[in-house]
């Protein structure tokens, strides 16, 4: 009888790992129907259930628990003995996968993608941007990108992108002209204030620093939203002062539809880090892009 096919195995244990058909199916870059079918197949051909179904969770049997500690370094060490033909090639090739945040997918990611792939054409580049913090290769990603305050332990850091960024706050005229301007972050608590909430729940505080005196508060206003399109479009049309990277603003501050506010107080931050595994065998796109990030001057 012929044994599972390795694209099947490869299934199992991206859904395993992930406890989700779609949540693998984003990552591997195939639909969840097809992950499911997949599994089908494989549970079918070795006779035993590998994975626990509800419409709440996917969970390992005790069957496809123990399958899959012994497949995650097998399915490895397949992965690596591919990637080493890639020593025989004039220029490496393969899938690198990452996971960014959303602001680096947005301000970071789009020149660098495009001098990378232009440089590596034989390379592709997946990229999932989410502002959730997961293990990234637990979740089968090559690589990742943080800032410096979620870097993991046993983790090689690189940085990638701008050296040092800001947050910055800004309201459209109209907005100013009605209410005031605030000369002190306090002075917030008493504005409309456009906030951001992640994915996760969490609207984390508003943080300004002048000469080693920081503020943190967490003012109200009409709106919440985990979308960055939104918050600006609601700041443009004079709902409120909306804070955020300031490469965001920087077009709308330009052309005065937006004017800065508490400037002095805007507070700087360390840019975002390529974070990975400091593993003897690193795969050939991995490695390249690694040393790619290495030549291209600082941000």
């Amino acid at each position: 009888m012929m044994g599972p096919d390795l694209g099947d195995l490869g299934a199992f244990a991206a859904v395993a790992r992930h406890r989700s058909f779609r949540g693998a199916a984003r990552v591997q870059g195939v639909s969840a129907s097809a992950l499911s079918e997949a599994m089908r197949r494989l549970e079918a051909r070795l006779g035993v259930r590998l994975l626990n179904r509800t419409t709440r969770s996917v969970t390992p049997t005790e069957a496809g628990t123990r399958l899959l500690e012994r497949l995650v370094p097998a399915l490895g060490a397949v992965s690596g003995a591919l990637d080493a033909v890639n020593s025989f090639r004039d220029s490496p090739a393969g899938t690198l996968r990452l996971n960014v945040p959303t602001i680096v997918a947005r301000l970071v990611l789009p020149p660098i993608a495009a001098e990378f792939l232009r440089a590596y054409p034989g390379i592709a580049l997946e990229v999932s941007a989410e502002d959730s913090f997961i293990d990234v290769l637990a979740a089968g990603f090559d690589a990742g990108v943080r800032y410096d305050e979620r870097l993991e332990k046993d983790m090689i850091a690189v940085p990638i992108g701008p050296r040092v960024q800001r947050f910055a706050a800004a309201a459209a005229p109209p907005y100013l002209a009605a209410h005031g301007r605030p000369a002190h972050p306090r002075d917030l608590l008493g504005h409309a204030c456009i906030r951001h909430r992640f994915a996760s729940g969490v609207a984390l505080p508003w943080e300004f620093e002048r000469n080693g005196e920081i503020v943190r508060l967490s003012p109200a206003g009409p709106l919440v939203a985990n979308t960055l399109e939104l918050e600006l479009a609601a700041a443009l049309a004079g709902l409120g002062i909306v804070y955020t990277f300031e490469e965001c603003l920087a077009g709308a501050l330009a052309e005065g539809a937006m004017a800065p506010v508490l400037e002095e107080w805007w507070q700087s931050f360390s840019g975002p880090f390529l974070y990975y595994a400091g593993r003897r065998h690193m795969p050939a796109p991995l490695r390249a892009f690694v040393d790619f990030i290495k030549a291209r001057p600082a941000g």
